[in-house]
């Protein structure tokens, strides 16, 4: 076998096991608006808003733990074991200063969607959905940073299992909770929120239990190397807080997207809703693929191998570029039929007519950035594999303040501009990532880039 087709298979043996756990946290959500734009219009209304604001204050904690996955790549790349298990442990006290913040952010949602200025029963939606997620948010930001212990070795298969196990959990609870059938009450919103939370937590739990065992503690550490570091919690942190800061401003971005969306009324604020929810079947994918590539990147790294890192970047855009190909065929040729998927029980109505009017030209938009995303995604995973999180923090803010927030602020606020308009901006924005991300990976100082030290990459236990 040649180079190019191994490391193809390394790309996919790595890469592929956590598409398909991101596919399974896709199809968790993806079920979960189904379920609630059958529910009620509100509700498909109030998912988006309220599961995003958490999410982006999640990904502020989940940024810094799932980056957990980079240091212990390199620790693998360089044959140092013992200080994988030191990782983990830092994740976990990541997890406990996450836990308590996030529960204080959780009393402070009726303020946070008064600002959205939305209709007052989405407000009051949007604040339960809200305060659920971010309640039990520590728990997701516990198995974010578990599962770098396999992911940072390249040991995929396991994230896989554990996501399949809580997807296969989740979706039956979500419908019953919803709906209130077999012994549950109906809980609309409320027990959508309470279904997540609870796969959070067994996801954890089932990452503890492969974890924590003898023959990994003997191999790894993680039992006996459980003690704070500050030297390696603090490199984490500033690596790692970059890191998260740069998919927050991007989930800043498309929540704020929402919220002035949200302002143009009911119906674009739905459709917009139930278009983003079906670009989720590009987004976890291609956030997939970039994780696996950090973690491709960063053994190449470890071990003083800078071709790899370039020739896996390479295949795992080519392989990116493939799958968003299909997608686009389907969305161009059929988008309403993507859309009737999302069909309330009110189907027939003139709200649900303008739904569909809109969805099915926005979907043809979406088709457009997302080849784009998934680009950007590509060289943003092999930027953080290298540990270059600084600049991208930093130019990814700019982008967002000037490509993003500003013109589709002046745009709905001042020029009165609709749905279409905003959605062109939400492409060109885009559209400025990938060429930002392109630029700094040509640039190549991330190939310089180390972010462990010399002494930690001596480990008897090899």
């Amino acid at each position: 076998m040649n180079t190019a087709s191994a490391s193809y298979r390394r790309v996919l043996s790595v890469s592929l096991p956590l598409v398909l756990s991101m596919a399974a946290t896709t199809v968790m959500e993806f079920t979960d608006r189904v379920f609630l734009a059958n529910y009620s219009v509100e509700a498909i209304a109030a998912a988006l808003p309220g599961g995003i604001v958490a999410f982006l204050i999640l990904t502020l904690f989940t940024g810094v733990a799932s980056y957990l996955n980079v240091f212990i790549a390199q620790y693998t790349g360089a044959g140092s074991r013992q200080r994988i298990g030191t990782c983990v442990w830092q994740g976990i006290y990541i997890s406990g200063i996450a836990a308590i913040f996030l529960i204080g952010f959780a009393y402070l949602s009726d303020p946070i969607f008064k600002l959205g200025d939305h209709p007052p029963e989405v407000q009051r939606l949007e604040s339960i959905y809200f305060r659920v997620l971010c309640l039990g948010g520590g728990l997701n930001v516990l198995g974010t940073g578990l599962a770098g212990f396999f992911s940072g070795r390249g040991k995929t298969r396991p994230i896989l299992w554990i996501n399949l196990i809580g997807m296969a959990w989740n979706i039956p609870l979500d419908y019953a909770l919803i709906n209130g059938v077999w012994i549950f009450p109906e809980m609309g919103i409320r027990g959508a929120g309470i279904a997540t939370v609870s796969s959070w937590t067994l996801i954890a739990l089932l990452y503890c239990l492969l974890i924590f065992t003898p023959r990994n503690d003997r191999l790894y550490g993680v039992l006996s190397n459980r003690a704070f570091n500050p030297d390696l919690f603090m490199r984490i942190i500033r690596t790692g807080v970059p890191a998260a800061l740069q998919f927050a401003l991007d989930v800043f971005a498309f929540a704020f997207f929402i919220f002035m969306v949200g302002r143009l009324g009911k119906v674009s604020l739905a459709t917009s809703n139930i278009v983003i929810s079906i670009e989720s079947i590009a987004f976890m994918p291609a956030y997939g693929f970039s994780i696996g590539l950090s973690t491709l990147v960063g053994q190449s790294l470890g071990r003083q191998d800078t071709a790899s890192a370039i020739r896996y970047t390479q295949q795992t855009m080519i392989i990116l570029m493939a799958y968003i190909l299909m997608l686009d065929v389907l969305f161009f040729s059929a988008p309403h039929w993507v859309m009737t998927l999302f069909a309330s029980a009110e189907s027939g109505n003139e709200i649900q007519k303008q739904i569909m009017g809109q969805g099915s030209i926005i979907v043809r938009i979406m088709a457009v950035f997302i080849c784009f995303d998934a680009l950007y995604f590509t060289f943003i995973g092999a930027l953080k594999g290298a540990g270059d999180t600084r600049f991208i923090m930093w130019s990814i803010g700019m982008a967002t303040l000037v490509v993003m927030v500003i013109p589709i602020y002046i745009g709905v606020e001042i020029l009165g501009w609709g749905i279409y308009a905003c959605w062109i901006i939400l492409t060109l924005y885009v559209l400025t990532l990938f060429s930002v991300s392109l630029l700094r990976y040509r640039q190549g100082k991330w190939k310089t880039i180390r972010l462990i030290d010399v002494e930690d990459s001596v480990d008897s236990s090899m």
